[in-house]
Order: C-alpha cells, then structure tokens, then sequence
C-alpha cells in the first residue's frame, strides 16, 4: 500500500458473513488517502466456485472446477480515458448483487473445496495496483420438515460379525440404535448400544464415532475419498463371553455444511454414525456405518410455525471459515 492510499477494504453489511442462496449481498469498499491520488479505475469482483486438486504422483494430478458466481463492475472508471483524482480523506463505494437461489454451501477439504469471496483491485496511475479480497460463508439449508418422513423415525441396526477360525474364532453381535435418522448442527445424536462377544478373542477396541466422508469427482469420476472423525465414544474392552452396553449416549453434531453439498458435482459429503470394533487378533478393524442427514432446520411439532424463530434458536454454522479440517479418520475401510 503506498503511503498516500492508508485504507483499502471491503465492508459487507452482513456482519456474520453468512447468507443463504436469493439473498442480496451488499457492501462497500472503503478507501482513505492522505493526499491527492490520480487513479486510472476501481474494480469489483465476486466469486464462487469449487475446485477439486487431487496429487497423483510428484507431477501428475487430477484437477476440476466449476464456477457459481462471476460478477464483475466497475466501481470507479476512467470513461474518457483521462485519470482520477481521489482528493484526500474517505472515499465509499457501495456495491449490491442478489446471489443466485441454487448455490452449494461453504466447503473446505484436504483436496477440495466451495468458496466464495469478494474481489476489488485500485490502480494508481504510477503502475502500483492495489488488491484485497474478503470471504463470505454461503449455506444452502435443508429443511428436514421437506425431507421424506422416515427419516424423523428411530433406527436399529443388527449385525453378526465373524472373527478368527476354528477354536480361535467366533461371533461378535452389534446393536445399535438411533433416536432418529436425521439432525441439524447443535443436535445430540442419542444412541444406545449392546455389543455382545461370543468369540473366544477380547474386543480391545470399542467406539461409536460420528465420522464425515468425503468424496471427490474430476470429470464425472470419483478420484478421492476421505474420512475424518468428528466425535467419538470410547468403550472398555470386552473379554471373552461377556458384553458392553452403552444407554444414553451422545454425539453432537458440530457446524457443518448439510449432507451432498447441494448443487456441487465435484465434491460429496455425507455423514454415518459408526460402530468400530477391533479383536484381538491379526485382522483389521470392522466398521458398521449407519447413514444418517445432516440438514439446517431441524424436525418440528404441530405448535411450532414461526420458522424464523427455529432457525434463530437452533440454526448453529461458523462466522469464520476454519484454516484446515483437521486431520481425515483413514482408519475405516
């Protein structure tokens, strides 16, 4: 930034950054010199779009995008080809854009990613150009209400698994059940569990998981799979011929965009809670997923009409992008 031009940013009138797709995103972009500034133009740029970078190899990779959003104006221009000059104090320029009804939500991966930020760019007549940019959040809601009505049921899942051979071996039995099959973000996932080992091997490894994964498409195909744990329930170990029961267990569910990222064709997000179970013997991890949604306004009663006020109370997503998503739960297969 020279030392004329002191202030150079953009202000959305938003102060959470978050919107939802129909809604108008306004602003202005702010300047502040210290002395007269010729300029030869200020532009404003929005943006929205998905990219998929998935490595191969040191040199290899696979690589889309798609774009949601590319507005541009010209905030200040030089209409006769002559320069501006900005005399010295504030200088505010309002922008205003209704943001299409079909947008994909906010999304940060390891290998992917849904973005959307402004851009504005000044340039001085000496050949210095100035640029900033700022971030906003888009989140495109379910509405659990609108989704099919089973998913508001409770569910039960049962399921026998065979470990080792012989004498060595035997049958590990799982139940688990889910209060319901679908939740919004603030929501506890209430479960109970009974895992019963009927095998001659310990369990040394028990867990209910909440785990998120992710799946990411380069022209058409899927080249990339992910998965990370959100939360988790850890359980002691099961001996021989006895067995564990969870009641009352809880998994909250965390801010995240909902289930399929709507209107995105590169990237994949679904959610499942997840029974890991781990013998004690050279065998991998068995994994017992149940998928469940992930909407944005959650199921409601009869009494309960005024919407804007469930999603005041219970609507709950980020006002800052996070800089990473941790560390993926590759453990699953």
């Amino acid at each position: 930034m020279s030392k004329k031009l002191t202030k150079f940013q953009i202000v959305l009138d938003r102060g959470t950054l978050l919107y939802l797709p129909g809604q108008v995103l306004s602003g202005r972009v702010l300047l502040e010199t210290q002395g007269n500034t010729a300029v030869l133009g200020l532009h404003f740029h929005v943006l929205g779009e998905c990219t998929v970078h998935v490595p191969k190899g040191r040199r290899d990779r696979s690589y889309d995008k798609e774009n949601y959003i590319d507005f541009r104006m010209k905030l200040l221009d030089d209409f006769d080809n002559k320069p501006i000059l900005l005399s010295p104090g504030i200088h505010c320029f309002p922008f205003k854009l209704g943001l299409p009804v079909s947008l994909p939500s906010t999304f940060l991966g390891r290998h992917g990613w849904v973005q959307y930020y402004c851009k504005s760019s000044l340039q001085e007549t000496s050949g210095i150009t100035h640029k900033n940019q700022q971030v906003f959040i888009v989140l495109n809601p379910i509405d659990l209400n609108l989704e099919v009505p089973i998913l508001s049921s409770p569910l039960e899942v049962n399921v026998d698994h065979r470990v080792g051979v012989g004498v060595i071996g035997g049958t590990i039995r799982c139940n688990v059940g889910l209060n319901k099959r679908a939740y919004v973000p603030g929501e506890s996932i209430l479960l109970t569990g009974e895992v019963h080992n009927r095998s001659n091997v310990t369990v040394k490894l028990l867990k209910y998981a909440l785990i998120e994964t992710v799946q990411y498409f380069v022209h058409g195909k899927l080249v990339h799979q992910e998965r990370r744990e959100l939360d988790a329930i850890v359980r002691d170990k099961i001996k021989s011929g006895t067995r564990d029961v969870l009641q009352h267990g809880h998994l909250p569910v965390p801010p995240l965009p909902p289930t399929n990222l709507l209107g995105c064709h590169l990237i994949k997000v679904q959610y499942s809670v997840c029974v890991l179970v781990e013998p004690n013997l050279m065998e991998r991890q068995e994994a017992i997923r149940i998928p469940i949604t992930l909407g944005t306004y959650p199921f409601r009663g009869r009494d309960d009409e005024n919407l804007q006020e469930w999603v005041d109370n219970y609507v709950q997503y980020p006002a800052a992008l996070p800089v990473s998503r941790g560390t993926p739960f590759e453990v699953l297969h």
